[in-house]
């Protein structure tokens, strides 16, 4: 990529996730549903794919992996592969700006992030990052659960590869801006 983007490790402010939203907050425990096996499993693609394809660390070594990322200062959240896919993972920072708790979150297609004039725009950006592996250049607005608009950015977008090279879906990490 030729623009380097904000590293996530260096943030030009904090993820506001203290502020409660959708009921997350940073300093809360890990949620269940991100502990069980098959999610947990999945949710350890996201820094694996990451350094693997953007070729530097999402987060620094630890020793809980999920509880780093859910309390991570910026937003990190992915999707599945379903044909409409599904968020199977937001951290406290995502959650907060998303202005939804983790159950509804991960229940909700990803496409509906976007408004729906802007979901043309957020699907060439998926397929330019289906093609590319990633992209450290993208910038847009979204829309929360409660109907509140901000933007999002520099954001890194990738696709979650497993170890076997399958395509597992595609993550996000950015700071959410008022």
């Amino acid at each position: 990529m030729t623009r380097q983007a904000t590293t996530p490790e260096q943030p030009p402010r904090a993820c506001n996730a203290d502020r409660v939203r959708g009921g997350a907050r940073a300093g809360d425990p890990v949620p269940a549903a991100y502990r069980e096996p098959e999610r947990a499993a999945r949710i350890a693609l996201l820094p694996e794919s990451f350094e693997r394809l953007v070729g530097r660390p999402l987060i620094g070594p630890c020793n809980d992996m999920v509880s780093t990322l859910w309390q991570a200062p910026f937003a990190v959240l992915a999707h599945g592969t379903e044909p409409d896919p599904v968020f199977f993972f937001g951290n406290a920072c995502a959650l907060a700006a998303f202005d939804s708790d983790v159950e509804s979150f991960i229940a909700m297609p990803s496409r509906l992030s976007a408004e729906a004039p802007l979901r043309e725009e957020r699907q060439a950006l998926l397929e330019r990052v289906t093609a590319q592996g990633y992209i450290d250049d993208y910038a847009g607005i979204r829309i929360s659960a409660k109907g509140r608009r901000f933007r999002i950015g520099p954001a890194v977008v990738w696709n979650l590869v497993d170890s076997a090279g399958h395509y597992q879906g595609q993550a996000a990490t950015f700071l959410p801006w008022a």
